[in-house]
């Protein structure tokens, strides 16, 4: 194994790979981190559509959000820790342990026999997640400038793009045939394989510095308070009321963890998240827009599925195909917003367009409803893709502009913490919102013969537009009533259309909402030209106000040799 070692007496920071790699091991390096982001995108899409069928397998439509919100709660509280290792250890080994990792929890979800176990499972899924997407972003931060690093950012966003339509594709299809859902986790396997294979031969030995400090009591101080912060959002006004005092203790408790971990990252060492991040007006304006937008848009996204198979009646497999225009949208945006950055180096103007594309999306949607026409769908999928796309790419690479390449994985993971905690409180106050607006409309909705059912388990479920067993089981049960029976069946399955339809449309249009706030947020973001090299300029004392501990001692950059 080939050695560069790099001796600096003040700041011991590693040589960009860009600088030290040959072209064919930079286009190994990129393949490895495509097809990492390739195995994450494909399980969230796949999945997703899926997900229909498989809460009507395991009964647990009272669980739907949590299936996502669980592996969300683990990628999001993780993703700091790992961001922070790869910066002190290297990227490589944790990347490869986030991978593996992955591939493991989705064995273990296509063994899930209850929907406990597969919120389990997802969880730990969630855990590897929250090392592959931000170690592969500082990946791309380590290789090349940020001029050229916009360009190559949308090229792999859109990569994200590309399995959010053949995964719904693969996971309708797999739905609907007879492998069964538990094969939309099987199919990882092959792909995490040879990611694993590209990532262990591509990627350079990690860097070594002399001196770390892992803040182990900062990284649990973070999950505690997250993890009650969501658990309340997504009980309260279900599982509790809102002012039980369940869920205004893990509020409080959630509140206590935070003011205790902002006290404790202020004074340690090397911080899990450094609030003076926030001492820059630009990673501020960029964390929370990418914060609400995510909240908004992913919130708003993973309920599209259930709208189109629950609502239209759509297959699983036709769910899939009705999914591309969103997506397709988000590609033409992730790559062109990534070629004009690179050209210009200018973003303002580019995120505030895609954020009034993203909330004019969300609006139109929230305008659907059961007699929402094919191409009206893809007309307001086609505008929300064509916001999202930019958000995809933009934010990363205008906040690693800001600092030098030995943080890169630090503020990468830092944006991508409050990126995912908004999609994760999203996804929970969505999904608390869709159960109480589902019961409320059904109360409205249910023919006057049947409002002495209202509020059984049986009826009391859109399920039945879910599953052909539960919709016989409840055919076979209206049966009993005679010559009224069918009336009164289609009646009801109308009223359960027409409640979901509401249900959904209500949460479209808060995410309209949250979608203007975003908007908002993005104008007051402070506009520098991208870097066209890997340097900080030293009048603006970045690279010195931003030297760690580490900074005492030699630094080894080990690379393998090209084969």
């Amino acid at each position: 194994m080939a050695e560069v070692r790099i001796e600096t007496l003040d700041h011991p920071v590693p040589q960009p790979w860009g600088e030290t790699l040959s072209r064919r091991r930079i286009g190994f390096v990129i393949a490895a981190v495509m097809l990492g982001m390739l195995l994450s995108a494909l399980d969230q899409t796949v999945v997703g559509t899926a997900m229909p069928r498989i809460i009507a397998s395991l009964d647990g439509m009272q669980h739907y959000a949590w299936v996502a919100t669980g592996y969300l709660l683990a990628s999001t509280a993780s993703m700091p820790i790992w961001g922070k290792l790869s910066d002190a250890y290297g990227r490589k080994r944790f990347f490869i342990v986030g991978m593996a990792i992955f591939i493991t929890g989705s064995v273990l979800c296509g063994q899930s026999h209850s929907m406990t176990e597969l919120i389990l499972f997802r969880a730990f899924q969630g855990l590897g997640a929250g090392a592959m997407m931000p170690i592969s972003q500082a990946i791309i931060g380590d290789i090349f400038p940020p001029a050229q690093r916009a360009r190559w950012t949308g090229v792999l966003m859109s990569v994200w793009g590309v399995a959010t339509i053949i995964g719904p594709l693969i996971g309708g299809w797999i739905t609907d045939s007879s492998l069964g859902w538990r094969w939309t986790f099987y199919v990882n396997v092959p792909v995490g394989i040879l990611a694993l294979v590209f990532a262990a031969y591509a990627l350079p030995a990690h860097v070594s510095l002399r001196k770390h400090r892992i803040d182990y009591l900062g990284s649990t101080l973070l999950v505690a308070a997250v993890v009650p912060l969501l658990l309340g959002l997504s009980w309260g006004g279900n599982t509790y009321a809102w002012t039980s005092p369940e869920i205004l203790g893990m509020f409080a408790f959630s509140l206590v963890m935070w003011v205790t971990f902002f006290l404790r990252e202020m004074r340690a060492a090397e911080p899990v998240i450094n609030p003076r991040l926030f001492q820059n007006s630009i990673f501020t304006v960029s964390a929370l827009a990418s914060a609400l937008t995510s909240a908004a848009m992913f919130g708003a996204i993973m309920f599209l599925p259930l709208f189109v198979q629950g609502v239209l009646g759509k297959s699983a497999t036709n769910s899939g195909i009705i999914l591309m225009p969103l997506m397709m949208g988000a590609i033409v945006t992730s790559i062109g917003a990534g070629q004009i950055l690179s050209r210009t180096g200018k973003y303002k103007v580019i995120v505030i367009v895609g954020s009034i594309l993203s909330a004019l999306g969300a609006y139109l949607l929230s305008r659907m409803g059961i007699g929402t026409s094919g191409m009206t769908l893809v007309r307001n999928m086609v505008v929300m893709g064509l916001g999202l796309g930019v958000a995809m790419s933009a934010y990363t690479v205008i906040v690693q502009n800001q600092y030098p390449s030995h943080r890169l994985g630090e503020v990468t993971a830092g944006l991508q913490f409050f990126r995912s905690i908004g999609s994760t409180i999203g996804l929970a106050v969505f999904g608390t919102i869709l159960n109480n607006e589902f019961a409320a409309n059904m109360k409205a909705n249910l023919p006057a013969a049947l409002q002495k059912y209202n509020g059984s388990t049986t009826l009391d479920n859109p399920q039945v537009l879910l599953s052909p067993q539960a919709s016989s089981s409840v055919h076979a049960m209206f049966a009993k009533f005679g010559a009224q029976g069918e009336q009164l069946f289609q009646a009801f399955m109308h009223a359960v259309r027409l409640s979901l339809a509401t249900a959904i449309s209500d949460l479209f249009f808060l995410a309209a909402i949250v979608g203007v706030i975003g908007l908002v947020v993005v104008l007051f973001l402070r506009e520098e030209p991208l870097r066209r090299t890997h340097a900080i300029d030293p009048e603006s004392g970045e690279e010195d106000s931003e030297a760690g501990p580490e900074a005492d001692g030699p630094l080894t950059l080990e690379a393998e040799p090209v084969a």
